[in-house]
């Protein structure tokens, strides 16, 4: 970690801009992430991203295996920018990666074996994966799934957009999570990285600030 090119770039931030990186950061969380899979329509990817950073969720998992996108930054209204993005070209890669982390794999889905959400356990760690927009989450996913989780429906429309969906299970699951005693929070070697990203990321021409940094500071 450069603490002295951490320190450095701060002073290109307003001091209001730093503290609300400080604010943002202490209500980060990588105990819950979410993986999409395949989603063909690239504004709902987006969206998802969007849902990510309302709710505090650093990490966001896309798997393109079948076609390879590029995020709405429209549609992600800077979302891009705050959430931390891990493409993937093969599901079963995802799975293991996650796997690897920690992470139990929750499959989204309306099938009738599944856990309501509000009967989720938020206790561990927990990768929710949604499915393409009209087939759902492949048989990979569905067969790795250590649980299934739906949203109770009461009319006659058996799905939702991925979007929603993804808002409604993250509102549900970090409420519950905040409210209980889960170390949820990231560590300060998280929060570090992190906020050298989001620097780099908002601060005008970095790249070249950054190396002119060092360059002065290798005559030293």
């Amino acid at each position: 970690m450069d603490l002295a090119l951490f320190q450095y770039l701060q002073t290109y931030l307003t001091e209001r801009r730093t503290a609300l990186f400080k604010k943002v950061l202490s209500e980060r969380t990588r105990h819950f992430t979410v993986a999409t899979e395949d989603v063909y329509q690239l504004h709902n990817t987006s969206a998802v991203m969007r849902t990510c950073d309302v709710f505090g969720i650093q990490d966001l998992h896309v798997v393109e295996e079948r076609l390879g996108k590029r995020v709405d930054k429209e549609i992600a209204m800077g979302a891009q920018k705050w959430v931390s993005l891990k493409r993937y070209h093969s599901i079963t890669e995802c799975i293991k990666n996650l796997r690897n982390s920690g992470y139990q794999i929750i499959a989204t889905t309306p099938h009738d074996n599944s856990t309501m959400l509000h009967k989720f356990d938020v206790s561990k760690k927990s990768a929710f994966f949604f499915g393409k927009e009209s087939d759902g989450l492949s048989d990979t996913v569905m067969n790795a799934a250590d649980g299934y989780l739906k949203i109770p429906m009461y009319g006659f429309t058996e799905s939702l957009n991925i979007s929603v969906s993804a808002a409604i299970i993250l509102q549900s699951v970090v409420s519950k999570m905040k409210q209980s005693k889960i170390n949820w929070q990231l560590s300060d070697t998280e929060k570090f990285e992190i906020e050298m990203e989001w620097m780099k990321k908002t601060i005008k021409a970095s790249e070249e600030i950054i190396e002119r940094y060092y360059l002065e500071n290798s005559k030293q």
